[in-house]
Formats: structure tokens, sequence, C-alpha cells
């Protein structure tokens, strides 16, 4: 992409895409949900800590391309709306997929058919694959296998050239390795009273 976005650009647009759908009745945003957003701590990749004043240097170089828009409404509270699809003239398709990408970092096919569902549903992996297909080249770049990995991942282009980077560990997995310390806490201290028990 010509004159490629920023990391705050692009996180800020993911976020107004991404709510506009998800959460419609608050949207268009203002600026402290939109700030909320942004600096989420799930189903973000990399978690940020972004200021009002990024946030607003992102919304203030989105606007000139024409992707976002602030909107001064009867409350005189100025929100904020993304134009980008419009101005792409992007189906929700392709949208759900840049959305993802835009928020979440490179992803695997798999990743990209579960995480898009709250924008758009796929059907299966088959048109999830067709979808990526027809926006290389334009807006997402397949990636080489990485070390130890079996499937590629898929990158957005919005931010210019891609490199493979170090795959995250998932929210749900940290989640997950949590419980399984908790359970096996629990486990051993129910041992040593069973333990304590004989023994004494």
């Amino acid at each position: 992409m010509d004159n490629p976005l920023s990391p705050v650009e692009l996180r800020v647009l993911g976020a107004l895409i991404e709510k506009e759908s998800t959460t419609p009745e608050y949207y268009p945003m203002t600026m402290n949900s939109l700030l909320a957003a942004c600096n989420q701590k799930t189903n973000r990749w990399p978690v940020t800590d972004y200021t009002e004043g990024d946030v607003t240097e992102g919304i203030d170089g989105l606007k000139p391309r024409g992707f976002a828009a602030s909107i001064t409404g009867n409350g005189r509270v100025t929100k904020f709306a993304e134009r980008f699809t419009e101005k792409l003239n992007l189906g929700r398709r392709e949208t759900a997929i840049l959305c993802v990408l835009m928020l979440r970092g490179q992803q695997t096919m798999g990743e990209i058919k579960g995480r898009a569902e709250r924008i758009y549903a796929f059907a299966d992996l088959d048109e999830t694959e067709t979808v990526l297909q027809k926006m290389m080249g334009t807006f997402v770049h397949k990636l080489p296998h990485a070390p130890g990995t079996k499937e590629p991942r898929y990158a957005h282009t919005l931010g210019g050239p891609v490199e493979a980077a170090a795959a995250p560990i998932q929210p749900d997995r940290v989640s997950a390795l949590e419980a399984e310390v908790a359970r096996l806490r629990d486990e051993v201290a129910d041992l040593r009273r069973r333990l304590d028990e004989v023994l004494n």
C-alpha cells in the first residue's frame, strides 16, 4: 500500500471497524470509548497503552486519506467513525479479515475464520481461503511456514512490507495454562491434607 499506515493508525482503524459491527449502539465512538477499544487487553496483539494524544494523532492521520471522520452530534460531543470500508468499497468478508489482522497481528487461516465471525461468519475454511486469495497482492500477504509451525500465517499489507513475526501466546492458551496450574495446586494441597491425616 502506498503511504502505509502507522501502528496507531492501524489500531484506531481496526477498533472503529470492530466496534461498528459488534457494538453498533455505541457507534460512532467517543474519544474515551475509542481509547479503551484501542487499549483492550483481550483480542489485541500487541496489547498497547496508547494515550488520548496518540489516538488523536491516529485519527488525524486517517482523516486526510478519507479513512475516518469526526462527527459532532446534538450532544456536542465529538465522535469518530471509520470511512475505510466505504472508501475502498470493501465487502463484509474482506472487512472482517482485515479487521482481525489489524487488531490481532499475523494469523493462520483457521484463526482468521474463528476470530472474524463477530463481523462475518465464514461458512468454512474454503470460503475463507477464497476471500484471502482474492485479497492477495492488494491487502493481504501470505507468509512462508515458520520453523515448527504447521500452517502458514497471513498478514495485512496496510502498514507496509511484511515480515514474519513470532507468534504471540494467545490469551486463551494462557488462561488454559493458568487454570491447569490452579488445578494442580489444589491436587497437591489435597494430597498434603490426606498425607497429614495418615501420618497423624
